[in-house]
């Protein structure tokens, strides 16, 4: 059985812990691989930089990607993943906390498969990350696995 990773692209601490706290709570026991900003996120996906020689057949089952990071955004990480044979049909669901509608039109502009804003209400967002759980690593059919 395949291991369904999800990557987590976050670059605030508080965020970060709030979403895996989520995970755990909601019994999503997933390994959850971290990237803090935009580089670090390709890095993970090609395989190259600190990821250098990582099997990249190995993908996430699933992207949780946050709009506003340092060195480079959230939007141009999923145009250039959209941009790639290997990486086009990875699931991205961008969760942020960014209320700009040119946000959404731009994720969506860019492939993004969902576009979900944090709730502030923690139970909220426990509700959220329960249903994107359930969504993404059980019912979802994802494309067959191309490198």
């Amino acid at each position: 059985m395949d291991k369904k990773i999800i990557l987590l692209v976050e670059d605030n601490p508080d965020d970060e812990a709030l979403t895996l706290r989520a995970l755990k709570k909601n019994n999503i026991l997933n390994e959850v691989v971290v990237a803090h900003d935009g580089v670090e996120a390709l890095n993970y996906l090609f395989g190259s930089g600190m990821y250098t020689g990582r099997d990249i057949s190995v993908m996430p089952q699933f992207i949780l990607l946050d709009l506003k990071l340092p060195k480079v955004d959230g939007l141009e990480v999923l145009r250039r993943l959209r941009a790639d044979n290997r990486t086009k049909f990875l699931p991205v669901v961008i969760l942020t906390s960014s209320k700009e509608e040119q946000d959404l039109i731009n994720g969506y502009n860019f492939g993004a498969n969902s576009y979900i804003r944090k709730p502030v209400d923690f139970t909220q967002f426990m509700e959220a990350v329960r249903q994107l759980g359930l969504y993404w690593l059980v019912l979802n059919e994802s494309p067959p696995r191309r490198v």
